[in-house]
């Protein structure tokens, strides 16, 4: 089964750490998808966002965050 939050990022990029330390703090169940070593994750963040940058939040409703603040990403949760 898919999970409802899909986080496509970087081991080594900042704002994906703080993302998904958001996630984990509220306990919220998450896929990650490291888009360096996996191509296809890249390529479906991209579809999904336009994008390339990270972290990249996509939600099973189709909402997409891209480089969330962590204000912008616990709104986003709310209701969940």
């Amino acid at each position: 089964m898919r999970q409802a939050i899909q986080v496509y990022g970087k081991p080594e990029c900042t704002d994906t750490a703080r993302s998904r330390a958001l996630l984990d703090a509220r306990g919220v169940e998450y896929a990650y998808f490291d888009v360096l070593t996996d191509p296809a994750a890249r390529d479906r963040a991209e579809a999904a966002s336009g994008s390339t940058r990270a972290p990249i939040i996509a939600f099973s409703d189709g909402r997409v965050l891209i480089e969330p603040s962590d204000e912008k990403l616990d709104a986003a949760l709310t209701g969940l």
